[in-house]
């Protein structure tokens, strides 16, 4: 068994406009950020992640600026903007209300119908 969960459809641009709101990331630091603040429980695949940051950039959720990355080669790095800023806020408490209503259904005993 695996302790690595999957991604629900919907979810993956909410994980990276909060991965990049902790700072700016080039892609493939998007992907150890996530993976770092699920504690290891998510994985994001490339070919998932690419077209998705090109999304939100496209939106104006995201801005993204060329510059040297840790080991010295050049990479694309993405910031959030106000409008992703409000956007990740927007979507975390959506999140939070929907996961507070499933656990509140999962939760329910016999004797509480």
């Amino acid at each position: 068994m695996t302790s690595q969960a999957q991604i629900l459809p919907g979810t993956l641009d909410l994980l990276i406009l909060k991965a990049v709101s902790l700072g700016p990331l080039h892609g493939y630091g998007v992907l150890l950020r996530i993976e770092q603040i699920s504690g290891g429980a998510l994985l994001v695949e490339q070919g998932a992640l690419y077209p998705a940051l090109f999304r939100l950039v496209r939106q104006g959720l995201l801005k993204a600026s060329w510059g040297t990355s840790e080991n010295n080669r050049r990479a694309k790095f993405y910031e959030l903007t106000s409008a992703g800023r409000k956007r990740l806020q927007q979507e975390a408490d959506g999140w939070n209300r929907l996961a507070a209503a499933i656990a509140t259904a999962l939760n329910t005993r016999p004797e509480e119908v």
